[in-house]
């Protein structure tokens, strides 16, 4: 096997893992995290095509890996946020039991 098809392989099972954990999970810290690890699957895949790609010098995959892992840090800033107001108005982090976005 290849190193690049190991990378691969590697990032397609972290992005399986994040997308059951973000589908089956009731509780949305939980879920939260599950978009996470999509996230990190995704930055794997950005190194490894960067580092075995033609032109390894240009540091493209590590500039786009630094870009998604700031628009992941924002996405989970405003994740909680959300979470916070919703379990002070709900007083529950269960997806379930939130029925309705009206204040």
């Amino acid at each position: 096997m290849t190193p690049l098809a190991s990378y691969l392989l590697v990032s397609a099972l972290l992005f399986s893992i994040g997308l059951a954990g973000a589908l089956t999970r009731r509780n949305a810290i939980l879920v939260l995290v599950g978009i996470e690890l999509m996230l990190n699957a995704a930055n794997l895949n950005f190194i490894a095509f960067w580092r075995y790609g033609p032109n390894p010098e240009a540091l493209t995959g590590i500039m786009f890996a630094i870009f998604a892992i700031g628009v992941a840090a924002a996405e989970a800033a405003v994740g909680l946020a959300l979470i916070i107001s919703i379990y002070r108005h709900y007083k529950t982090t269960n997806l379930d039991q939130i029925d309705s976005m009206r204040g």
